[in-house]
């Protein structure tokens, strides 16, 4: 049963949404396009009813930037098709900062110094693998593209008023600030180390199929530092891929509220929220659509702020050259850091953010396979059917006026609203992220996640990468997503194949 609501271009929303939006300044509709083209894409992006075959353009899901190179282990590092000769220079140019080890400080490298002093990892490639899925550490190896995010949840009146005006997301322990760092420079303790131990739980499917899912608890063994507080939650965290996130990024913010539902007005069950910054007291909220819990407003931002807490790498939006040290960690306070006064005031000065941000934005999505495929169609099918869509939107039109012009006005198929819905207690954190509760994510994209073996030799999935198969992370929805999570349990195994042999096509 295909969800009742008009998923996109709603020019009406819900009457609180609208109130809302337009109260804190932002957009109810569309202003880039002018009423025929409106119509336009309106029809583009409405559901199909049609499984007979493959939409129109299906196979190409990040428009004119796809990329039709050879499958292989480097797909997701591929730069979007329909770049400049310039912009393909600076993609490359990115792509070397990307890739770029960084060295503690003292070192006869200069350019390249100023690591930590507490760190995750010495380069973004380290966290985001062959620019794709990051995944829970393995025997013997550190958490590098996984970690724990430390917080609390407001408790002062003056704290809650800031979560509540968007000012802030929440606050961090007082002694490991935002983030748990594995790894620290010569002469300084780690902040410890992250455990994970798994519970196997067995689930029963339709004909008698019994899947197993492994339930993670997580903590902190070899703490530096002395205990964490004792209200700070843990929240585990894979880093995402990497691909289509200039494409998300030029997709209008009218088009995301237009999805939002959050008192569930059209009783569908499902009641998406917009999750919202401000950046100082009384500016214009943003809207936010990157990390797991939609957090980050842009891939400026996103990258920034990686670079100070994974990296310890001081940049001229985030110019923190001792990372995420609290006042209390001293002795990380008082390591050198890599600033080199004639190349500027940051330890990665311009324009290193800005070709990082450009590489980011430009890594394509790939063709899609099997898009005619029988079986792929009968699986496209039970994806609307049982309600994926409600949250998965197949489709978006870029803005007009997007700021890098290969991706203006293109017709993109992410499979996401990329709004927070609660996803039930199992899947869980405990943690509060701006609007977000302890039990809201952020709709993933799914363009892509069939070729995650591909680029990176495994198929474990969610935030915390838990799911060790497609079937395991459908088992694992909850809350708003329930009843398609027993619709997909109650399918004969054949139909359940077929809905899997979809999403491997994407």
């Amino acid at each position: 049963m295909i969800g009742n609501r008009s998923r996109i271009f709603v020019l009406v929303l819900s009457a609180g949404m609208a109130g809302a939006a337009l109260a804190g300044g932002l957009p109810a509709q569309r202003n880039d396009l002018d009423t025929k083209d409106l119509a336009r894409v309106r029809a583009v992006i409405a559901l199909t009813r049609d499984f007979s075959k493959a939409e129109a353009f299906e196979a190409m899901p990040g428009g004119a930037a796809t990329t039709k190179k050879t499958i292989n282990r480097d797909i997701f590092s591929q730069s979007s098709a329909n770049l400049t000769f310039e912009q393909e220079r600076d993609f490359k140019l990115g792509n070397a900062l990307f890739r770029k080890l960084w060295v503690s400080s003292p070192s006869s490298t200069q350019a390249s110094d100023g690591l930590g002093p507490l760190y995750n990892a010495r380069s973004c490639q380290a966290c985001h693998l062959k620019d794709g899925r990051g995944h829970p550490p393995r025997a013997g190896e550190g958490a590098s593209s996984m970690f724990l995010r430390l917080a609390r949840a407001p408790e002062t009146a003056e704290e809650r008023a800031a979560v509540e005006d968007y000012l802030i997301l929440n606050m961090p322990d007082p002694v490991y600030g935002e983030q748990l760092q594995e790894f620290a420079v010569p002469g300084l303790k780690a902040e410890g180390h992250l455990r994970i131990a798994y519970e196997e739980v067995p689930v029963t499917l339709s004909g008698g199929e019994v899947a197993s899912l492994r339930k993670p608890s997580y903590s902190v063994d070899e703490l530096g530092y002395g205990p964490l507080d004792k209200v700070t939650t843990l929240s585990p965290r894979v880093a995402p891929p990497m691909i289509g996130l200039g494409l998300i990024e030029a997709i209008e913010p009218a088009d995301i509220l237009a999805n939002a539902d959050p008192d569930d007005a059209d009783g569908d069950g499902i009641s998406g929220r917009p999750q919202l910054r401000r950046f100082e007291s009384g500016a214009a909220p943003v809207l936010g659509r990157f990390g797991w819990k939609a957090q980050n407003t842009t891939i400026r931002m996103q990258s920034a702020h990686a670079f100070a807490g994974d990296i310890g790498i001081s940049t001229p939006d985030v110019p923190k050259s001792h990372g995420d040290c609290t006042t209390v960690e001293t002795d990380c306070l008082a390591m050198p850091v890599g600033v080199q006064k004639r190349l500027g005031d940051t330890e990665a000065p311009d324009p290193v953010l800005d070709l990082v941000t450009f590489y980011s934005q430009n890594l394509a999505v790939p063709a899609r396979r099997d898009v005619a495929d029988p079986q792929v169609l009968r699986g496209k099918a039970l994806f609307y059917d049982l309600g994926c869509t409600a949250c998965h939107t197949p489709k978006f039109v870029t803005s007009r006026d997007a700021e890098i012009s290969p991706h203006a006005f293109q017709l993109i198929w992410p499979y996401s609203d990329f709004l927070l819905h609660d996803m039930g207690e199992g899947l869980a954190d405990g943690q509060q992220v701006g609007v977000a509760s302890g039990t809201e994510w952020r709709t993933a994209p799914l363009w892509g996640i069939g070729l995650t073996e591909t680029v990176n030799g495994h198929t474990f999935f969610l935030h915390d990468g838990r799911a060790r198969n497609l079937t395991e992370a459908i088992l694992w929805h909850g809350g708003e997503a329930q009843r398609a999570r027993d619709a997909f349990a109650a399918l004969e195994k054949a139909d359940r194949e077929a809905l899997i042999h979809f999403l491997e096509s994407l």
